[in-house]
């Protein structure tokens, strides 16, 4: 029978709309955009950074608490300010949250609001997962210090060394499992927001900006994530064996048993010396964005930045055993990791002389973001010095567990990340909040915190010489430590009162004047823009040509070859009326992510579960069907809400000669206008 034979057509008729159901209560899709509840339901990735990094800063004030309890105890010998138990907690909690709920998050920080605006994207590739990454992290970390009011907190150190950990007999209260579980928990959050962040910055950067035209900042991080991608399972399995061992009997690490403790060791370390670079290169990141700006130059030999922080997160996976040559690992593993340890020298060697070689005939302005940065070149010398020295075994062995070691990775990771932080955030704080912090409060909040640096862990190399143990809750009167002990508690305190100095220049910047979008005369997208950005961060997808695009946007060169500003540069962004500012499609043109319930409910879930597995397995069922049910109603969620009132603008309704880039004027939403 041919297809022109009569017959009936298979065609629906149109009929009536169908009716419309309206979710109810807290089914329907949240729509705030200003308030606390806007904060609660966000996928904005600059909301988020902010989240990120003001949790930080609350966890970096309770861990410096703790470490101004340690610090107080070893002030004087026979210290009775805390028990041994307490002490214990007490630099086990501290070190914990230094590493895991402080400089990680706060790097996170950084990478969420910046990297897309550095790349000329939107928001990052995953915009739910990236608020599923905050509140798992916010989850774990709650958790974490919820082992106070639970029976206590873990007391074996950050490193939870097998078999105190795993034994029952060595640690019969929650508190190990409580790290355990805890860490598994923001495991998660770390490994989803590597995989977000890499995506991100493979698939969605602006047209012309290739991988060696990207800021440095976005390729530190974007190493780090890559160490974290693959560092974060090995851990994982580390917690997994030991939270066996200690709730269902495993026996992984019992010698009695015919196991190896060292076992846990490797795994740890494994994991643990790429988190050395996982901290650090970001921090490398920041203050190589923040010393071209205030040198007025660009930054000296970006290739070899770029290869050399790409050949330490290569050569990080190549130096663990360095932490266990007192384990008795045999000559030839000695040797071999020794010779690892002195090569990794190299490529940060030369980022250090790059930096140097910037500052160098540079016009130098040493505002507080460049005084942080300088800061951090020279302190993490003095840790990567003490680092190679443990590159020779016969000393590492020497000073194993003392305060050397403690003054060591102080130096690399205080000096080295958190110095870096603060150098970020003082250069960033302007275009996050629109308002600049003060010069005077900063440079004194700057003179203050290096000075009792300096002063806390400065002593601890002459301690580890003389032999002083870490970890010992107490010291005996005349073993010739006091005075380097009532320095370093000295010391400790300046920093505290560092902190709250700078506490006072955030909560007065409130009253200082707008800042302006470029208060720095920077070099790089995110300064292209209004501060605080819009939700839509760019008005115009920008197309990159070069290297710093933003910086030869403004200044180019005369007929004499001298550098000019020039008059005729764009803003990318609406911008305040004394930065002139571009014509802006109206935001209903853009498509944004909608908030979202289901990333906050989902880590709800994680907490349930390990609490369930602590005290009732009842809790963990709960856990579950909230996870299940979470993901279910994520699932059928659309990323982009279809009644959030925005625009549509069909592809192939762009004007054939609109320039690349540029984007269509928009639709109403709900009609079939063609764009004019």
């Amino acid at each position: 029978m041919a297809l022109t034979d009569d017959r009936p057509v298979l065609e629906l008729t149109a009929g009536e709309d169908a009716e419309r159901r309206e979710p109810l209560g807290v089914f329907r899709r949240p729509t705030a955009t200003t308030g606390w509840r806007s904060w609660l339901t966000s996928v904005d990735h600059k909301k988020i950074g902010i989240m990120y990094g003001a949790t930080a800063m609350v966890f970096f004030a309770i861990g410096g608490l703790e470490a101004l309890l340690i610090r107080t105890q070893l002030a004087t010998p026979d210290g009775q300010v805390l028990s041994e138990q307490a002490y214990n907690q007490a630099f086990t909690m501290h070190g914990t949250t230094m590493v895991f709920l402080v400089i990680m998050p706060m790097l996170a920080a950084f990478a969420n609001y910046l990297i897309p605006l550095m790349i000329g994207a939107r928001d990052v590739a995953f915009p739910r997962l990236n608020a599923l990454s905050y509140w798992i992290f916010l989850a774990g970390g709650l958790f974490l210090y919820s082992s106070f009011f639970l029976g206590g907190a873990p007391d074996n150190g950050w490193t939870s060394y097998a078999p105190l950990s795993n034994n029952l007999a060595y640690s019969p209260g929650m508190g190990q499992d409580f790290w355990t579980l805890g860490l598994q928990i923001t495991g998660i959050a770390s490994l989803a927001s590597a995989v977000n962040l890499i995506v991100t910055v493979i698939n969605m950067r602006a047209p012309g900006m290739t991988l060696m035209r990207m800021p440095i900042f976005v390729w530190m991080s974007l190493v780090a994530q890559f160490l974290l991608l693959f560092a974060i399972p090995v851990i994982t399995v580390a917690l997994f064996l030991l939270m066996f061992d200690r709730l269902f009997g495993a026996n992984f690490f019992n010698v009695a048993e015919g196991a190896d403790p060292l076992l846990w060791q490797h795994l740890f370390w494994i994991f643990g010396h790429p988190e050395v670079y996982i901290l650090i290169l970001p921090a490398f990141g920041i203050i190589s964005e923040v010393i071209p700006a205030f040198a007025r130059k660009p930054l000296f030999g970006y290739p070899f930045m770029v290869f050399s922080g790409v050949a330490i997160g290569f050569m990080g996976w190549g130096v663990w055993a360095h932490h266990m040559f007192a384990s008795g690992l045999g000559p030839v593993s000695v040797a071999a990791f020794s010779l690892s340890t002195m090569f990794i020298a190299v490529p940060t060697g030369v980022k250090i002389f790059n930096w140097i070689a910037t500052l160098w005939n540079g016009k130098l302005n040493f505002t507080v973001p460049m005084l942080f940065a300088v800061a951090l070149v020279s302190q993490f010398v003095i840790g990567g010095l003490s680092g190679v020295t443990h590159s020779v075994a016969p000393h590492d062995t020497q000073q194993h567990d003392t305060y050397y070691i403690v003054a060591h990775f102080h130096y690399v990771l205080f000096g080295g990340s958190m110095f870096g932080i603060f150098a970020g955030v003082y250069f960033w704080w302007p275009k996050v909040f629109g308002r600049m912090l003060s010069e005077t409060i900063g440079k004194a909040h700057f003179w203050l915190m290096f000075a009792g640096f300096n002063l806390t862990f400065g002593p601890m190399h002459i301690l580890g010489l003389q032999g002083q143990p870490r970890r010992t809750a107490t010291y005996a009167e005349g073993m010739g430590w006091d005075l380097m002990n009532q320095l370093a508690t000295w010391g400790s305190y300046l920093i505290a009162a560092s902190f709250l100095l700078w506490i006072f220049n955030v909560v007065k910047s409130r009253a200082n004047p707008p800042a302006g979008a470029d208060p720095w005369d920077a070099r790089t997208l995110e300064w292209s823009i209004s501060s605080p950005p819009p939700a839509h961060n760019f008005d115009i997808e920008p197309t990159v040509s070069q290297l710093d695009e933003w910086w030869h946007r403004k200044y180019g060169e005369d007929d004499h070859g001298v550098i000019v500003r020039r008059d005729d540069y764009e803003w990318m962004s609406v911008v305040g009326p004394e930065e002139g500012g571009t014509s802006a499609p109206p935001p209903e043109s853009i498509h944004l992510p909608s908030p979202s319930y289901w990333p906050i409910v989902l880590a709800l879930g994680l907490p349930l579960i390990a609490y369930g597995l602590l005290f009732t397995y009842w809790l963990s069922a709960l856990g579950g069907l909230v996870l299940i049910a979470s993901v279910y109603g994520w699932s059928l969620e659309p990323s982009v809400d279809p009644d959030a009132g925005h625009g549509h603008v069909e592809p192939d309704r762009v004007d054939d000669d609109d320039d690349p880039g540029t984007a269509a004027d928009p639709v109403a939403a709900g009609t079939t206008e063609e764009p004019s």
